[in-house]
């Protein structure tokens, strides 16, 4: 499902906001696409990047981000 409006989620360490994700990732948030039936987000669209958000933990609700340049020839 893809929305184009920041929707929180959260994992056993932090909770993410529209402000804290922005902060993190340098860049200002444009949607974000959420797999069936999964509370986090699968991809996370930015200005200037798409960020991969993947598992890092099978046992606890871990994650990280990976940041790839949506025009890499101007990056």
């Amino acid at each position: 499902m893809m929305v184009y409006e920041w929707m929180p989620f959260a994992t056993d360490r932090e909770e993410y906001t529209q402000t804290s994700f922005e902060a993190l990732i340098g860049d200002a948030f444009e949607s974000m696409f959420f797999a069936k039936d999964d509370p986090i987000p699968t991809y996370i669209w930015t200005v200037n990047y798409v960020v991969i958000v993947k598992r890092s933990s099978k046992i606890f609700t871990d994650i990280t981000f990976k940041k790839v340049p949506r025009n890499p020839v101007s990056a």
